[in-house]
């Protein structure tokens, strides 16, 4: 199974990537900054899914035109919560199947994913019934600010997962938890690789968090905003400018009468014994 994501920021492609592999641990990616980058990639390799993460450089437009070109790809568009209704109704105007909010559990993600996969639609709640925020509860004086914690992320992991994850949580070793669950040491690895790639943790420490509730997800990234300034195209000028030289540099060679810039003299040694004597005749 191959998909296809697009978007300019390599680490935001890096937490899709994660995303899609719990579909298909085996998939192969083809990876795009830009729509051109896409439609070669079409154009190379047949794909399952093309994902586009949202922002503001893209063009409803755009995308028309590329559903156009290749109608049998399911499209599937994710967007942050700033995005209006109005944009959303476009998109799925345009040809996306699936329309997602960022903010969305990570595995409910990746079941709508599957969903736009098998040639399904979503459209966000919201979008269909738009409905007021509601008003949160006044708080109680001397009431605790702490937030509730996120329950245990259990529902896709096996009750031997379980076991092995509440003894990491511990700071079990995988020879004790070997030892602890009667299983051999490579059975353990075995199940903490799943564990990982399920999780979409890179480390035990990362496991434990996203298992406890501690942290949402490996894919935090894909729920920040677009606050940052867009990367200049080739030939703008960035944010940023470049640094300037502090001194002049020597140019070579240097003019007779040039006395400014004198150039670098390596200094000489002092005689042992005081200054030579002239050679006699």
């Amino acid at each position: 199974m191959r998909f296809a994501i697009l978007n300019p920021d390599a680490e935001r492609r890096d937490g899709l990537k994660a995303l899609l592999r719990q579909i298909d641990r085996r998939a192969r990616f083809n990876e795009a900054s830009d729509w051109r980058g896409a439609d070669r990639a079409m154009q190379r390799f047949p794909t399952s899914l093309l994902v586009i993460d949202w922002h503001d450089g893209i063009r409803p437009g755009e995308l028309r035109a590329f559903t156009t070109k290749h109608p049998d790809v399911p499209v599937a568009v994710l967007v942050d919560n700033a995005s209006t209704p109005a944009l959303v109704r476009e998109l799925l105007g345009e040809g996306a199947h699936g329309v997602i909010r960022r903010t969305t559990d990570s595995p409910l993600i990746v079941k709508l994913l599957e969903v736009t996969l098998l040639g399904g639609s979503h459209v966000p709640a919201d979008v269909l019934h738009p409905v007021a925020p509601p008003v949160p509860p006044p708080r109680r004086f001397g009431a605790s600010a702490r937030p509730a914690r996120k329950p245990l992320l259990t529902s896709t992991l096996s009750p031997r997962q379980q076991q092995i994850m509440r003894c990491v949580h511990m700071g079990s070793t995988n020879k004790m938890i070997a030892r602890t669950l009667g299983i051999s040491e490579g059975t353990v690895k075995i199940h903490l690789a799943s564990i990982f790639q399920q999780l979409g943790a890179p480390n035990r420490a990362a496991a434990v968090a996203i298992y406890n509730g501690w942290l949402s997800s490996q894919l935090q990234v894909l729920h920040a905003q677009w606050d940052h300034p867009p990367k200049p195209e080739h030939g703008q000028r960035g944010p940023v400018p470049l640094r300037r030289r502090g001194t002049p540099a020597f140019r070579y060679p240097l003019r007779a009468d040039d006395t400014a810039n004198a150039l670098p003299v390596a200094a000489e040694p002092t005689p042992p014994f005081g200054e030579p004597e002239p050679a006699g005749d």
